[in-house]
């Protein structure tokens, strides 16, 4: 990656005590610098305007690589330090990125690395699965655990507590009426205002990063494409792109294009889902009747010409495992013009019911100065001013070859959220119409080839919720070392606690789904 000019002027600033031995690497520029320089760096990054994305740690041998990527203007820098496991700790990047907290949390429990000064250090991943001193994600630790019977209850958290006359606290979860997975939600509230909130998660702990260990590129993407089961297409991508990066693989046209089309269905699919939600609510039945209506039809057309309602196991290392014949092209541009047809229909409802406007209007309000602090994604960000889409700012194949119209609101209410969607599917339809018309003869996948062992990319993709990143390093004989997924409801869901301050109690459920953070996606 070529440097810009911020980051020239970046390094320029840095102080003579914080030194960075850069390296060459797919995706990002690889910045080492020594631990104690490790906040720092971040202090200096944050009066920059670099955007903290992402975080994550690895073992190799007796130390600890704790990495950390940022991004600003679409470039994106891997940062990287370097600490001994007889006395594993660092200082927090958590002080100065709110952010980097859930993040630290978790390779805390993991491997036990303390993160010194961290305004917040209660586990967070740790429920009670493990006892004290076993670190799961450690190289000494095995696959299969060591389990002792049924885990107990994690009764006894230290959630915060709130005082005073009328304080009263409402507990809510882990399980809830529906099928979605399990989330706790503790607030504490006067009446019917909400004070505070807080989330505890981490129930559907399914163990992705230590059963990466070992896979060879095939295995690992699917099992990429099961990090959250709505995201299939999004997460496997970011994986394959992560891999072929390392590998120095460079897909075929056609394959390039044929993800871009599997890409903007998911994107439509779930956006159509969850304004049905939204509008259900708060009880506008009609809408979310409709909205599932459209997105049932959506996926079965998924099924009837790639096999899949979901779209999994439809990207794989080098390319695609699946073609768009002549027929099933025109069955999606006949589908694309009726679909336009009932949305302007459908939308038409929403607009000028002034009764779901008093529900969604101001609600769930979240300020583009929070929207940043936390790095929001997606359109939780965009909905709060954030103007920022990789398939725009760092383009890849096929977003390279067309021009992506970026939808952007910044009232920050659940209302933004809704309409941002809307937006995004006008836009997903026009993208798939394109690729469809740029698609030519050709191969479906490229040859693979084994990457050295060490090798080591991130793969960075726009899903449907927001940037996806994937990091990957390959050992020997073409095995996985390490994989880390971040999917953007890792740094989404900390700004449900704060759009929904102020806002009373009934109006949870829509401010929460107006987010619709993963569960499955920030529970690895």
């Amino acid at each position: 990656m070529s440097s810009s000019n911020w980051i020239a002027d970046f390094l320029s600033r840095l102080s003579t005590d914080i030194t960075v031995a850069e390296i060459d690497t797919a995706s990002a520029t690889l910045w080492q610098i020594k631990s104690h320089a490790w906040q720092q760096f971040a202090e200096l990054a944050v009066q920059q305007n670099l955007r903290w994305a992402a975080g994550w740690a690895e073992q190799v041998d007796n130390r600890f690589l704790i990495n950390a990527c940022f991004e600003k203007q679409g470039e994106y820098i891997l940062l990287r330090t370097i600490i001994d496991d007889s006395n594993p700790e660092l200082p927090s990047q958590a002080t100065v990125y709110p952010a980097a907290n859930r993040s630290e949390r978790h390779t805390q429990d993991m491997f036990g690395i303390k993160f010194v000064g961290h305004p917040d250090n209660r586990r967070w991943t740790r429920h009670q699965a493990w006892i004290e001193k076993n670190y799961p994600l450690r190289k000494d630790f095995p696959v299969q655990g060591t389990p002792v019977g049924i885990t107990p209850p994690d009764m006894h958290y230290p959630f915060i507590k709130s005082h005073g006359a009328g304080v009263y606290e409402i507990p809510v979860g882990p399980v809830h009426a529906g099928i979605i997975e399990p989330g706790h939600f503790r607030f504490q509230a006067v009446g019917e205002l909400i004070l505070n909130l807080e989330e505890r998660l981490g129930y559907v702990h399914k163990g992705i990063e230590k059963i990466a260990e070992g896979r060879e590129p095939e295995s690992l993407a699917r099992l990429a494409g099961r990090v959250s089961g709505d995201t299939t297409v999004g997460h496997c991508w970011a994986a394959c792109r992560a891999m072929e990066q390392a590998a120095g693989v460079i897909i075929p046209p056609r394959a390039a294009l044929i993800r871009g089309i599997l890409a903007e269905r998911e994107r439509i699919a779930n956006h159509m889902g969850d304004i049905g939600a939204i509008c259900n609510d708060v009880a506008f039945v009609f809408a979310q009747m409709q909205f599932t209506r459209l997105r049932e039809l959506w996926l079965r057309t998924n099924a009837t010409v790639f096999g899949h309602r979901l779209l999994m196991d439809k990207i794989v290392p080098g390319g695609v495992a699946c073609d768009l014949s002549d027929e099933s092209c025109a069955l999606i541009k006949k589908e694309i013009t009726e679909l336009r047809k009932e949305l302007a229909e459908v939308i038409l409802a929403l607009d000028l019911n002034s009764s779901l406007e008093d529900r969604l209007y101001t609600a769930g309000f979240l300020s583009e100065q929070t929207a940043a602090a936390f790095g929001t994604l997606g359109y939780v960000g965009r909905a709060s001013g954030q103007d920022k889409d990789v398939r725009r700012d760092t383009p890849y194949a096929p977003y390279d070859q067309v021009t992506v119209k970026v939808a952007l609101e910044t009232q920050g209410d659940i209302a933004s959220r809704l309409w941002v969607r809307y937006k995004e599917i006008k836009a997903a339809l026009r993208l798939i119409e394109d690729f469809i018309d740029r698609l030519v003869a050709g191969e479906l996948r490229s040859e693979w080839r084994t990457p050295a062992a060490g090798s080591e990319a991130l793969g960075i993709v726009e899903g449907w919720r927001g940037e996806i990143i994937s990091y990957i390093r390959f050992d020997a004989d073409n095995k996985i070392a390490r994989f880390y997924p971040r999917d953007p409801s890792q740094l989404n869901w900390p700004a449900l606690e704060k759009l929904v301050l102020n806002n009373i109690v009934p109006d949870f459920p829509v401010c929460n789904k107006s987010l619709n953070g993963s569960y499955s996606g920030n529970d690895l």
